[in-house]
């Protein structure tokens, strides 16, 4: 094993480490098992991604569906490989559609409806990964989730808490009431769910392998429903879709390398904050200590600072990747931080030259991190009418001033917090992770990481740490069950704080499958955040 973990190291939580030499990981225990079902069927990890992804569209639609987009990293046995399956810009969407719509003081494209949502590319990233590195039949993958769909299944404690929230928002949006309002209301914890439209849906992109949902009888209900209430999308909009492969950026730290997607994602913040950590000596410092916190909320809000004023499309941006992560530019950030003042930063200068994830690792060695999100919760609200399609509101997070790197043109992806991770050494897989959560999302990569690298806690504890959220300017929110002595110490030190009781909304959910040496030999462990109703499953 190459991490000598702690297996004491523990904080409060229902959950241990979970070994085995083929591992799913996910936020709910029936998408888990789906995955199981196709690696015990003799499918790969990607086989067990794809079930699990579907299933978790039908099972937590209060994080994802089947109009979400997603991001991927895969080892597959020799190398890593990245998709982006975010969604683009409807072709009649520039700045003059928004504001002749919404007015001349508009910012940014709604928050909700058919106006907020861009094509969704979850689906086709199904498609993808199981034609390049699948196993088995394309339909099989679908099986578990159209049989939970059709059949239902007992609504879980956290999903009911975000449906119940969500109804007094969304219930007058387009399809809302009809698909997740059964009895005009959000179901009770244990009350049975069915979604016989999604099934549909789920039997048709079977049977045609996303056709039917990028040209055929899905699209052409979306794009009517979209006229029908006032949105531009069209079957034209959906045909044009495709994922792109790429390749992941990294950050070497502690004889590791993190990789995540490239820009339009947000991966690369976790990237820039390590980088600039590499230049103090966490380890020598508690784990849970001020000085250790202090300086890792002070690295991410300077690795946000530059990714909230370059970071979009990558043909869009005033700087490449590779210049934000210079070595010589973050040691120069490095250096702007006060080791007893927490400080307010502003964006450098590196011109020189409700999401679900879940985790799938298979004896073989083949490692998959996986991530689909509709964004805010079920999304833009807008359902379409017999087809179970919950689109996503992504297009929400473009601007609507021509200055930016991030305004909103036809056919163009928007800046994206959906981002999966992957660890390496010395070129070899080590960790497929992930914590989603908005803004939370790289900042749950890199306190996660940390606690691991420099402090030797096994995945689970890391995962069942107390965490803190960066928002803005000094303000951060702490969880709950972190050390008194240690709020209080950030705040002496100027941090101005919210501690939360909510770890769902303002903290995120991590899966972690770790390596522990040969995979069909030693195997893996896996960890599965308390957080959510997860559960890593294993054999």
């Amino acid at each position: 094993m190459s991490q000598p973990f702690d297996w004491n190291a523990s904080y409060p939580s229902q959950r241990l480490p979970v070994f085995g030499r083929n591992v799913v990981a996910t936020s709910h225990p029936l998408a888990a098992q789906a995955g199981l079902r196709m690696l015990h069927s003799g499918g790969n990890a990607v086989d067990a991604a794809v079930a699990a992804a579907a299933v978790m569209t039908i099972v937590e639609p209060v994080s994802n569906g089947l109009g979400s987009d997603s991001f991927c990293i895969l080892w597959d046995g020799q190398q890593l490989h990245g998709l982006n399956a975010s969604g683009r810009a409807p072709q009649a969407w520039t700045p003059d559609y928004f504001k002749r719509k919404y007015g001349a003081d508009a910012n940014s494209p709604p928050v909700r409806g058919w106006d907020s949502a861009t094509v969704p590319g979850a689906v086709a990233s199904w498609v993808a990964l199981s034609r390049r590195f699948g196993k088995l039949p394309f339909a099989d993958l679908l099986a578990p989730a159209i049989d939970i769909a059709a059949r239902g299944y007992a609504v879980p404690v956290v999903v009911q808490q975000k449906w119940a929230a969500a109804v007094p928002v969304l219930a007058d949006q387009p399809g809302y009431a009809e698909a997740f309002m059964p009895h005009g209301r959000a179901p009770n914890v244990g009350e049975q769910f069915r979604f016989a439209d999604a099934a549909r849906s789920l039997r048709l992109i079977a049977d045609t392998k996303g056709a039917a949902y990028y040209g055929g009888e899905i699209a052409e209900a979306a794009a009517r429903h979209a006229r029908e209430h006032g949105g531009a999308m069209t079957v034209a909009d959906f045909a044009a879709y495709q994922p792109e492969w790429v390749t992941p950026i990294g950050q070497d730290y502690r004889g590791h390398r993190l990789h995540e997607i490239p820009p339009n994602g947000q991966g690369i913040a976790a990237l820039i904050a390590l980088g600039i950590l590499r230049h103090f000596d966490l380890a020598a410092l508690k784990v849970d200590s001020v000085d250790s916190q202090h300086l890792q909320i002070e690295a991410m809000k300077l690795a946000f600072a530059d990714v909230y004023r370059y970071v979009a499309e990558p043909a869009s941006m005033e700087v490449t990747a590779a210049q934000m992560l210079d070595e010589a530019y973050l040691a120069s950030r490095a250096k702007l931080i006060d080791l007893n003042k927490a400080q307010d930063f502003g964006a450098g200068n590196p011109v020189k030259g409700g999401t679900i994830y879940l985790t799938a690792a298979d004896e073989s060695g083949m490692m998959v991190s996986f991530i689909q999100s509709n964004y805010m919760g079920f999304g833009s609200g807008a359902v379409v009418p017999g087809y179970g399609l919950a689109m996503q509101n992504r297009g929400h997070s473009f601007s609507l001033d021509a200055r930016s790197p991030n305004v909103v043109a036809p056919g163009k992806r928007p800046f994206h917090t959906i981002i999966p991770a992957f660890l390496t050494k010395d070129g070899k897989p080590q960790m497929s992770f992930g914590v989603m959560g908005a803004n939370m999302q790289p900042q749950g990569h890199m306190q996660t990481l940390i606690r691991m690298l420099d402090y030797g806690q096994h995945p689970q504890a890391a995962c069942d740490a107390p965490r803190w959220r960066y928002n803005a300017g000094l303000e951060i929110n702490v969880e709950a069950g972190m050390d008194p002595t240690t709020v209080q110490g950030l705040a002496a030190r100027g941090h101005r704080m919210e501690i939360i009781q909510d770890s769902y909304q303002d903290f995120g959910a991590g899966q972690f499958i770790w390596r522990l040496g040969d995979p069909a030999v030693e195997g893996y462990v896996a960890a599965s955040d308390a957080r959510r109703d997860g559960q890593a499953a294993a054999y």
